[in-house]
This record gives structure tokens, sequence and C-alpha cells, in this order.
């Protein structure tokens, strides 16, 4: 284990008129619904607390099924975002799924041109990919409003160096690797959740990139199931292609009686063979 810097490079220039100090905040649910609706209270109490400037979409109040609501008004909520012009950073308000459906129905050109912030992370990443995909936009890995701004004991560690990247044109981001001794990579960092891209193979909706860090998480999925779509981007040639592979956090699955000493560890020993 070594503490290691990982230097952070932006691909896009900051949108004239945004600080590192405060925004003008676009809260949205492009998938499911929001469970806990005190969370969304939370995230907006302590957002405004710090100076930004909140606008909360219909999505993040309505139900339909599982997801926040129809798909039309969730493609609309995109739109909403990208219009509105007192939004900079749209932060989804959580995850779940739904991004699928809408795909093939964004205008992504407009998206890119309104030259906005998109944050968030889980079902986001179909977003992100798409977009990346579509115009190489840069898009943000990071905090859920629900989940993450609205939890009852947010992560300072987290909320820091969100607000710290997105208020840099260069970021460098210091923690504990379990790997190589020494690797020196340097490329687009791209990813996100592991399901979302291997869901995506064989798409117009998965980028192409080379010589890339590509990083990777996931909840709920049993080692073996992370194995199994870690050998899937592998034998599609999309590990091959990168610089290096960086593991996320992995939590959330049930132990099975027929693991006999396969865990984690051993997963990941696997793959680096």
């Amino acid at each position: 284990m070594r503490s290691a810097p990982l230097r952070i490079f932006r691909l896009a220039p900051q949108p004239s008129g945004m600080t590192t100090r405060t925004y003008g905040i676009g809260l949205y649910a492009p998938a499911g619904f929001v469970v806990e609706p005190e969370a969304i209270a939370r995230a907006i109490g302590r957002l405004e607390a710090a100076g930004h400037r909140v606008v909360v979409d219909p999505t993040v109040t309505t139900r339909w099924q599982r997801f926040s609501a129809p798909d039309t008004e969730r493609l609309a909520a995109v739109t909403r975002m990208t219009e509105d012009p007192r939004v900079e950073l749209a932060i989804a308000v959580r995850g779940g799924y739904g991004w699928s459906r809408l795909l093939d129905r964004l205008d992504f050109a407009s998206i890119a041109a309104a030259n906005k912030r998109w944050l968030g992370h889980s079902d986001f990443t179909a977003f992100q990919l798409a977009a990346l995909a579509a115009g190489r936009m840069v898009t943000f890995a990071g905090p859920l409003a629900a989940y993450d701004f609205g939890a009852a004991t947010p992560s300072e560690f987290t909320l820091q160096h969100c607000w710290g990247l997105l208020g840099s044109a260069e970021y460098v981001v210091e923690f504990v690797l379990a790997g190589p001794p020494e690797l020196a990579a340097e490329g687009t960092l791209w990813g996100g959740n592991l399901s979302m891209l291997t869901h995506l193979i064989g798409t117009p909706y998965l980028p192409r990139v080379d010589g890339g860090i590509l990083f990777v998480e996931d909840v709920g999925e049993h080692p073996y199931r992370i194995e199994r779509m870690l050998y899937q981007l592998h034998h599609a040639g999309i590990l091959g292609r990168q610089r290096a592979l960086l593991l996320g956090e992995f939590n959330g699955y049930p132990p099975s009686a027929n693991d006999n000493g396969y865990d984690m560890a051993a997963m990941v020993d696997q793959c680096r063979r």
C-alpha cells in the first residue's frame, strides 16, 4: 500500500463566469425516483448554505413506476438543465436505472454547446460515456445530490475533492493505492460504473479511448461477476488499449457458500495475471 498522487488534467476550459466558490446548480432526476425526500432537503440546505443557487427540476419530487417520471419527462428534464441559463452545474439526484432509455433521443450537440457541467455517478455513467463518444464531451464522475450531498453524514473527503476538481484547471489527489510500486501513466481518465460500461459494449455510446486511464466501480456485484465483466472488457479489446486500470470501491455484495476462499482479493489477483 502506498500514498500516490493522481494528477488530473481537465480536457476542456472552465466555462466563463464560473468560479471555484459558488455555482448555479440544477438538481434533476434522470433515472430512479428519490427514495428519501429528506435527503434532498438536506442537500439543498447544504448547497445554499455554501452560497450556491439551487434550481430544482419537477422530476426531483415525482415518481412513476421505478423511475422519477416517464421517459419523455426525464428527457425533458435533461433539456431543461441544458437550456436554463441559471444552471451552470447539473447534478443528478440519484442513480438506479433510466439513462439507457434516453440515449438515442439526446441531442448531444446541443448539450455540449451549452457548455454546462454535468456531475453524477452510478447509472449516470451511461450518459457520461455516450457524451464522450458523441463529441469528446467532458463530464464529471462525482457526488449525487441525494446520496452524497444529502447524506446524514456526508463524506468531507468526497465533497472537498469534488469542489476542488470542479474549480481547478489542474488538480492533484493523493490517496492510498494497492498496486505496482512504480507506475507513471498519463491519458484520458474515463469510465465509471462497471455494469454500465459493459452494458454499452457493441453500441455507438461506448467511446473508443486509446491510451487512457480506465476507472471502474460498482455496488452489489459479487467478485465473480466483476471478474466476468472485466474479462468482457478484455476480450472486447478495451483493456488492452489502456495505460492503466483503476479499481474503485466494490461493496454491498452477498458472500456465497460456493466461494471457498474466492473473494475480492482473489479476483484482483486473477485479473493481474
